[in-house]
């Protein structure tokens, strides 16, 4: 792959056919039970929604619906002219599934969410460039901290769609808090 550039670009409305095209095509080539998400999971407010009951059609729309709106935020990466990776990460104020646990500086916070990297591409930096910017976003935003919540334990790529915790750790966030399932939740000030 040397040669070849990685470049990072927010989510806006005028790229909405190439995150379908991502997500319709190779986002879950090797993960399919997944494919109906399109990242809408940590949109809605799962004390009203039953998210289980959720179609792949109807998270589309969403996204669609979202992402035209700007309601959706996260970061595409491309090689060349082809995504190769997404990052969900938008102000926690848009997540409608962390209403359900509020903290007092939410205001201030982006929440990094879901990694997603076509198998071709992973292990070539491209979740972490991401990550870079999805801080950088959060800081033109305004927001003054970025959070995370992955999952120490996880294994394989799938489980670690949160993003590994080394990878947190190595950008400069700080452990923050536990969960009682075991995820911890990671903090960096912007």
């Amino acid at each position: 792959m040397s040669g070849i550039s990685l470049r990072v670009v927010p989510l806006n409305a005028d790229l909405l056919p190439d995150f379908l095209r991502f997500f319709d095509g190779v986002a879950f080539q090797d993960n399919p039970q997944w494919s109906s998400c399109y990242c809408q999971c940590f949109y809605e407010d799962h004390r009203t929604v039953e998210w289980s009951k959720r179609t792949a059609a109807v998270n589309r729309e969403a996204a669609r619906r979202r992402i035209s709106a700007q309601q959706m935020r996260g970061y595409l990466a491309y090689r060349d002219d082809e995504v190769v990776g997404w990052c969900n990460a938008a102000p926690r104020r848009l997540l409608g599934a962390l209403d359900a646990e509020p903290i007092e500086d939410s205001s201030e916070v982006g929440t990094i969410l879901c990694f997603l990297v076509t198998p071709s591409h992973r292990g070539q930096g491209v979740a972490t460039a991401l990550l870079a910017g999805a801080c950088d976003g959060f800081r033109a935003q305004g927001l003054r901290f970025a959070e995370a919540n992955p999952r120490p334990g996880a294994q394989g790529a799938a489980a670690n769609h949160f993003g590994p915790l080394a990878m947190y750790l190595a950008s400069g966030f700080i452990q923050w808090r536990a969960d009682a399932d075991g995820s911890v939740w990671v903090r960096k000030p912007l």
